[in-house]
């Protein structure tokens, strides 16, 4: 399949990117990896007059760390960030979700902010995003704002990316002592049916701080704070785990699709929850 026609810009600057993307608004989008965008224009589910290829332009693809957070830029890709040593330094559970995502080759064009402003609700970095407080930068001409993840995914492959800005940073939490990840997928390399993401801050044996994040759940990637409260201040061990599960099965209403029924992944979600813990607390 050839997507419908269009016209291509190669910016060689930030700026120039901006002010294209500026004059042109809704007609003109983005492309970094092309992994989401160049199949929907096949498909005609997107059909922009213009891309706007932000390849030629130097420093996008910088991995940076500082004061607790680790910084990518909008060339990153996700095998980038399985091969860092930076990374696996500061967020080893990077390590353990990279090859959950598409198959090699996408994973080698593939982008982390490609996929965030894409917005797929059963994407993994969508997941990653909330659960490790990511905040994602949007530039315009003339200016620039920082979005927590919380606020930046609106619903089904939708974002508060306004069409005149470009996702230039996002920056994740490199403070969580433990981190754990699991995904339950038809194949592996598919979407998600529900993966789930989970972060502890501790003192000693104790929960102080938790973040458990969703994949496959909803319209966009959710936060379980019924799963968090559920947990905070309790060691961890398979009994916590528990306790995050239930919380989840009597909180998460899971949309239904081919895949699944709304009941089907609500238990799931319980399931996929108490095994990224078990992977936080090395028992599994």
């Amino acid at each position: 399949m050839k997507p419908p026609p269009f016209e291509y810009h190669v910016p060689g600057s930030l700026e120039e990117a901006l002010e294209i993307l500026g004059s042109l608004g809704a007609d003109a989008l983005p492309l970094a990896g092309g992994q989401s965008l160049v199949p929907l224009m096949n498909l005609r589910l997107a059909r922009p007059a213009h891309i706007v290829d932000i390849n030629r332009i130097e420093g996008f693809n910088r991995i940076d760390i500082d004061e607790g957070r680790l910084s990518v830029g909008p060339l990153v890709r996700h095998s980038d960030m399985e091969r860092s040593p930076e990374v696996r330094g500061s967020l080893p559970i990077v390590s353990q979700v990279v090859p959950f995502i598409g198959y090699p080759a996408i994973r080698h064009r593939g982008t982390v902010a490609g996929s965030l402003a894409h917005a797929d609700p059963a994407a993994e970095w969508p997941c990653l995003a909330l659960g490790l407080d990511a905040e994602i930068t949007l530039s315009q001409t003339g200016s620039s704002r920082t979005v927590e993840a919380d606020r930046f995914f609106k619903t089904m492959l939708t974002t508060v990316r306004e069409p005149n800005e470009l996702l230039t940073k996002v920056s994740f939490r490199t403070d969580f002592n433990s981190l754990g990840f699991y995904e339950f997928a038809r194949r592996h390399g598919d979407f998600a049916i529900i993966a789930a993401m989970v972060a502890f801050q501790m003192d000693g044996d104790t929960i102080t701080s938790c973040r458990v994040s969703l994949a496959g759940a909803a319209d966009r990637p959710v936060r379980v704070r019924e799963a968090e409260d559920a947990v905070t201040g309790r060691p961890l061990n398979p009994q916590t785990a528990s306790r995050a599960g239930a919380a989840v099965v009597e909180t998460v209403d899971p949309l239904e699709d081919i895949h699944g029924s709304a009941d089907y992944r609500r238990e799931l979600a319980g399931v996929a929850v108490e095994r990224a813990i078990a992977r936080a607390g090395e028992w599994s």
